[in-house]
């Protein structure tokens, strides 16, 4: 989006960001945006909830999402990205996400449920439909298996990124000598070390203590890799 500034000269202007119910994921989402600097429209059918989201994001709203006419009203085809974050009711989720497709939403990103509410999602136009229950669920699980994860973010249905904090068998070693692209074919992206993002590494850089690794693989292949390097807590 371009905008035209006070001495005439055009400027990328900020993205709008509409989202979809106040439950404790849109939230989130709503809030963090706003702390970002973006500008935040919250909608929800509870009254209570609008009165709470208020106070952090630039315009709140109670309304009924499986409304056209009260999101025509609203102006919610204007909006870079709505993020519809419905809880448990399916059936407006779909309903919803139908509504804003017909309307022109440039993006729309969809909280699913279940496996086969997320195919529903994907199949009536959802440009990203996103799973925040079995994420975190997954992010738990590899936490617990070992101390050495430090985060797990799933990319798609077979890759996921994998952040791991250097175990004692890779300290003084160099990627060369750990092998871990031939053995585990999973690729080494970024070393974190000491506050700084290395984000070439070389086969000759050497793994501190403190190091954080930040791997990208085929699920299956990154699970191996957590087995060879497990510490369990």
């Amino acid at each position: 989006m371009i905008a035209q500034n006070k001495t005439g000269g055009m400027v990328m202007a900020k993205k709008q960001y509409a989202v979809i119910g106040m439950g404790r994921f849109g939230s989130s989402v709503a809030a963090t945006l706003s702390n970002l600097g973006f500008d935040v429209l919250a909608i929800d059918s509870s009254e209570q909830r609008i009165q709470e989201a208020s106070h952090f994001v630039t315009h709140a709203v109670s309304a009924d999402s499986t409304d056209e006419e009260a999101l025509r009203a609203l102006g919610i085809r204007n909006f870079d990205v709505v993020v519809v974050a419905i809880g448990q009711d399916i059936q407006a989720s779909i309903l919803t996400t139908l509504i804003l497709k017909d309307l022109g939403v440039p993006k729309l990103i969809v909280k699913a449920q279940t496996e086969l509410h997320g195919k529903v999602l994907s199949k009536i136009g959802a440009d990203k439909v996103v799973y925040p229950e079995r994420d975190m669920g997954m992010r738990v699980a590899h936490h617990l298996i070992s101390k050495n994860i430090v985060d797990f973010i799933e990319l798609s249905d077979d890759y996921s990124i994998l952040e791991l904090s250097a175990p004692p068998q890779m300290v003084g070693r160099n990627l060369k000598q750990l092998d871990i692209r031939p053995k585990f074919k999973c690729n080494v992206m970024a070393i974190k070390s000491n506050g700084q993002m290395n984000i070439s590494p070389t086969a000759e850089d050497v793994i501190q203590s403190d190091d954080v690794l930040v791997v990208v693989g085929k699920n299956n292949d990154l699970a191996n890799m957590e087995r060879a390097y497990l510490d369990e807590r």
